[in-house]
């Protein structure tokens, strides 16, 4: 496996993007890149497996107040394959990379599931219950120092 930068404006009728999943991803990155910003290397990463996308991972903007938080989506048909797992260890590195201080943090709904379990092999720690705008209440995780 391997990571690729998603850039601002990719090509959407790429043979790379044909899957449904895939135009999903371009339209919330049409959206987001305009609003929050294309920072390297604080931008959003395709996973791909043998040259197939198989979901995405991201910074969610660049480091503010020193902390920075991160998100994967593994595509249902190859979830359970260590897809997210792999894209965790990766942004982790390339956080790492570029700012050995920065704080990293992460959210998922407030239960148990297949991404606390990925936060917790990866050494991050259940910190709060925050709000997203997304997932409402949620599990606020951070990566031990």
């Amino acid at each position: 496996m391997e990571l690729r930068i998603l850039q601002k404006n990719e090509d959407k009728t790429d043979h790379l993007f044909d899957s449904a999943n895939c135009q999903t991803l371009l339209q919330i990155y049409d959206d987001y890149y305009p609003k929050n910003g294309f920072n390297l290397p604080w931008v959003a990463y395709l996973i791909l497996k043998q040259n197939k996308v198989v979901g995405s991972c991201s910074f969610i903007g660049q480091p503010k107040h020193g902390k920075v938080e991160i998100a994967y989506w593994t595509f249902e048909e190859f979830e359970g394959q260590g897809i997210a797992s792999f894209a965790c260890k990766e942004l982790i590195k390339i956080s790492h990379i570029a700012d050995p201080n920065v704080i990293i943090t992460a959210k998922t709904a407030p239960e148990d599931n297949a991404s606390t379990k990925i936060l917790k092999n990866n050494s991050f720690i259940f910190t709060e219950i925050v709000q997203d705008d997304e997932i409402g209440d949620a599990w606020l995780w951070t990566l031990k120092p």
